[in-house]
Formats: C-alpha cells, sequence, structure tokens
C-alpha cells in the first residue's frame, strides 16, 4: 500500500434486525451521531455507481481483485445540496474515499456522457473520472439507497453505522426525486453493521459489538444491488 496514503480498516456484519436494535441501544449512550444526521439520527443515502462498457468494477469485486476501486455520485435525503463525486479504494480490509463536491451542472454534464466545461481547471478526481468517461466508457451501472444511522468516535476515528432496508434501482432520471422505483436486496429483517477505524478500535466498542454469533463477512452493497437488479446476470 501506498505510506503516504491514510488507508483505514473497515469491518461488515450482516445481522437481524434485533441484533442491531441491540447494538444500537447500547450505542446511544456511549457515541454521538454523525453531526449531519437528522435529530433522530438517521439519513438516507442515494449513491449511483458507475462502470465501464465491459463492467471492469463489476468483476474486479467478483472476482476479488486486489486492489480495486469504485466510482460513485452521492446525495444525502434526495437533495442536491450536496452532490460528491466519490472514488472509493479497497485493498484486504483497508480501504480509503477521495471525494469532491460537484455542482448540478457538472452532474447533469456527467449524465450526458461527461461533456463538462473547463475540466482542466477542475479538481483531479473529477478529471479522472471524465478520462475514464472517454476511454473505458463509464456510465451509470445501478444506484444503491439505503438509511443509515452513523456513531462516530474521535478516538481511533472511529465510525459505526447501521444500514437499513439496502435497495437497488435504475431509475437514473430520477436520482434527485423524493422516492424512486427500488428493490430490495436482502431478506425482510437483515440489515448490514458497517465499523471503520483508523489505527485501532477501543476496547468498549468491541465490547459493545460483541453479540456472540455475530460474524465478519465479505459485503458489498454496489456489487450485490447489481448481481440482483440484473437476475445474476451482467
Amino acid at each position: 500500500m501506498d505510506n503516504n496514503i491514510k488507508f483505514r480498516t473497515e469491518l461488515k456484519y450482516r445481522c437481524s434486525e434485533k441484533q442491531l436494535s441491540v447494538i444500537k441501544s447500547r450505542l446511544d449512550n456511549l457515541l454521538k451521531y454523525d453531526p449531519h444526521t437528522s435529530e433522530e439520527g438517521v439519513y438516507t443515502i442515494r449513491s449511483m455507481y458507475f462502470d465501464s462498457y465491459n463492467n471492469r468494477c463489476y468483476y474486479e469485486n467478483e472476482n476479488g481483485v486486489d486492489p480495486r476501486e469504485k466510482f460513485r455520485i452521492r446525495i444525502y435525503n434526495a437533495s442536491d445540496s450536496r452532490i460528491s463525486l466519490e472514488c472509493k479504494h479497497k485493498e484486504r480490509n483497508f480501504e480509503y474515499k477521495e471525494s469532491c463536491i460537484l455542482t448540478k451542472q457538472q452532474f447533469d454534464g456527467i449524465m450526458k456522457g461527461g461533456s463538462l466545461s473547463d475540466i482542466e481547471n477542475s479538481q483531479p478526481l473529477l478529471r479522472k473520472f471524465t478520462y475514464l468517461m472517454k476511454t473505458e466508457l463509464f456510465r451509470p451501472a445501478v444506484i444503491v439507497e439505503y438509511e443509515r444511522t452513523p456513531y462516530v468516535y474521535k478516538i481511533g476515528n472511529v465510525r459505526i453505522t447501521l444500514d437499513r432496508n439496502i435497495r437497488s434501482s435504475k431509475d437514473y432520471n430520477g436520482f434527485f426525486e423524493k422516492n424512486i422505483r427500488t428493490r430490495q436486496i436482502l431478506p425482510e429483517g437483515e440489515q448490514l453493521l458497517e465499523v471503520k477505524y483508523d489505527e485501532f478500535l477501543p476496547d468498549f466498542l468491541k465490547d459493545v459489538l460483541e453479540l456472540g454469533n455475530l460474524q465478519q463477512t465479505a459485503f458489498s452493497k454496489y456489487y450485490l444491488c447489481r448481481k440482483f437488479s440484473a437476475g445474476g446476470k451482467i
């Protein structure tokens, strides 16, 4: 790994709603919500993922290619007030994320095939992405949406998120609409717990997450949403 890049550990656990509720009750007494959430501590995440003409990102994920990267545009609560272009890099259990803010005009240009003006003066990530749109024909591949309850802890830069109702969509034209057509990808009542941190996870949080039969798993919302929406075939 590049020593100049700060990778974070990322752990994922598929769990039942009951298990997630137990963890939430414990965390409520110990940690604070991410300050960007609502008073209830929840926001809706909607991400549009992109892939090449030969589905490079999908097959790299399926085959466990290491390292690999994925590109997405992310919004919160279906609002265009903050539009982020992100590239998520994955290497073993470690990850880091590059991001830059897009204007609505830039988003519209991307949806038209990457026809952006003044691209040479844009941020490096946007220049890289538009290059991939031209050379590998990167285009929208799937939308992933879910409700997230995020907790943060400063020491260790810990972020624990409870993700519910993970679903997929191909309704690209409705990206900023409040409600879009979606399909659930997990069995009813099954949710996702994610734990991210820098150098270490404090012991008291390890105890909070101890539920006996909770086991770490490989889980990619992007991959499962694409596979599910395509009926297992891309």
